[in-house]
């Protein structure tokens, strides 16, 4: 089973006028250009808690509060690690307070994923900045708060973090 990013489906079969689907397309343009971290599981970087956490992925195999404040859990496919902000973290970024305790990265681990960047299709996406490290390719949208890691080829990590515009 492959871990992959939770996407809302498309909305068929809707009757609306003219004016009501101008207004729709107006609201959705003037969105668009709002960046907010990409989610996965309806676990949101610096929204969710760690009580939202264990909702979505039950009780942690590894639990290491304070200074790093992580949970790791195993699933089908890998390992997941949620990192969430302390307070060392809210004042070095200087964040809201309010943010300390919320997820600030989620790690995919995927122990046998066999997506490639071209599966993907990130290597022709221009949201997407691509290093190159020996055997590894990274691509990083921080605009999106995502990044991926192959190593040969093959998708080894994934990374949700808030979007570069939520740490202003």
């Amino acid at each position: 089973m492959k871990l992959f990013r939770v996407r809302p489906r498309a909305l068929r079969g809707l009757c609306v006028s003219s004016s009501s689907l101008a207004l729709a397309l107006a609201v959705v343009a003037s969105c668009a250009s709002v960046a907010r971290a990409e989610q996965w599981g309806g676990i949101v970087p610096l929204k969710s808690r760690r009580a939202d956490v264990e909702k979505v992925l039950g009780k942690p195999v590894e639990d290491k509060p304070g200074a790093t404040g992580t949970l790791r859990f195993k699933v089908q496919g890998g390992t997941i690690t949620v990192a969430f902000v302390e307070a060392r973290y809210v004042a070095a970024h200087h964040l809201a307070p309010d943010l300390e305790g919320t997820v600030r990265q989620i790690v995919l681990q995927h122990d046998s994923a066999t997506d490639t960047p071209d599966s993907m299709q990130i290597t022709t996406n221009r949201a997407f900045q691509r290093d190159r490290e020996g055997n590894a390719e990274i691509y990083r949208n921080q605009r999106d708060g995502i990044a991926y890691t192959f190593i040969e080829g093959k998708l080894r990590t994934t990374y949700y973090t808030a979007s570069a515009e939520e740490f202003r």
